[in-house]
């Protein structure tokens, strides 16, 4: 494997650690997103493979080279891992082209005007940071990690701070860009639909340990576990056959005759294409979708294929809240 992580241990306090035991590979030219929540470890974890955080016990190797173990430490600026932070540190007095080749070494010249073409920032290097876009701005944050021919780019949430109106294509170029130069890649991300979208595998995370590592559609149809569950999107609660079982929102479908799962309609919400319908059955509340409106406090029909019904072990049954 090009990138992996055995048994990595980090930790502040060794009452409390942020990351036990972690283990994942990563193959040349895969783009993993790692999902869990606020203070689950995430940039820590970044900051680990990075050098700018020590870790406590495991190892970490890239491209057959060992970065981090109990004899070996690669300072940060030897690792040619490249970091893009989510609040795009460029430099204010330099022009966008000083920014991109700041510190430069010269072998990396030659490369200056693809990076500036990949990007689409071969028309806007003479202007200042000031006078560019969010999503500009962190292109060129991108294009000064890629010059440098990194082994392993980080991403930690470079969507977090863009407009809704250009975060789907900053998704779109981020993807192509690395896949056009098959650079290994981590995205950092709280948004789900961030992972789903572009990630060749998503790795899980909580309370410092790996829940689920996988392509995004077995997570998505298969969770590991009730927490991978819920972090992948909504579920709906159902008794069926003596059993409790869950099902997606989007696998539901509204039935011209009667069936056994009928929904007292609670609210109905457009969404552009489509509606979405929340309502109840047997007190359990459902979310599902409608090409069409349905009144508040009307009935309607469901039904599901039971193939997309999922199962977890008992213990999850509690795991799961009634969402408002």
């Amino acid at each position: 494997m090009y990138l992996e992580v055995k048994n990595l241990a980090k930790f502040y306090n060794s009452s409390y650690p942020i990351i036990k035991d972690l283990t994942f590979s990563v193959k040349k030219g895969e783009l993993i997103s790692f999902l869990g929540e606020s203070g689950s470890g995430k940039t820590t974890f970044l900051k680990c493979l990075a050098g700018l955080e020590g870790i406590n016990a495991g190892s970490i190797s890239l491209n057959s080279n060992f970065l981090n173990n109990e004899k070996t430490f690669v300072r940060p600026q030897k690792r040619k891992i490249g970091f893009v932070f989510q609040d795009y540190p460029l430099f204010p007095h330099l022009n966008l082209f000083d920014n991109i080749v700041f510190n430069l070494e010269k072998k990396y010249h030659s490369k200056i005007e693809y990076i500036l073409k990949l990007t689409g920032l071969q028309f806007l290097v003479e202007r200042f940071p000031h006078e560019i876009s969010g999503g500009e701005q962190q292109r060129a944050c991108i294009a000064r990690a890629l010059i440098r021919e990194p082994e392993l780019l980080l991403l930690d949430e470079p969507f977090s701070n863009l407009d809704s109106t250009i975060k789907e294509s900053m998704k779109e170029e981020i993807f192509k860009i690395v896949k056009e130069t098959n650079t290994t890649t981590i995205l950092v991300t709280h948004d789900i639909n961030d992972a789903l979208n572009i990630s060749d595998r998503i790795l899980i995370f909580k309370a410092g340990i790996l829940q689920q590592y996988d392509d995004p559609v077995k997570m998505y149809c298969e969770p590991a576990n009730c927490y991978c569950a819920e972090v992948l999107g909504e579920m709906n609660k159902l008794f069926h056959k003596n059993e409790t079982y869950y099902i997606r929102p989007e696998k539901v479908n509204i039935s011209d005759k009667r069936s056994k799962y009928r929904v007292k309609v609670e609210k109905c919400f457009f969404q552009g294409k489509e509606y979405k319908v929340k309502g109840r059955i047997n007190n359990e509340i459902w979310h599902f979708f409608s090409k069409s409106p349905i009144k508040e406090d009307s009935n309607v029909y469901v039904n599901f294929p039971e193939k997309d019904l999922i199962y977890f072990d008992p213990v999850c049954k509690n795991f799961f809240k009634d969402p408002v």
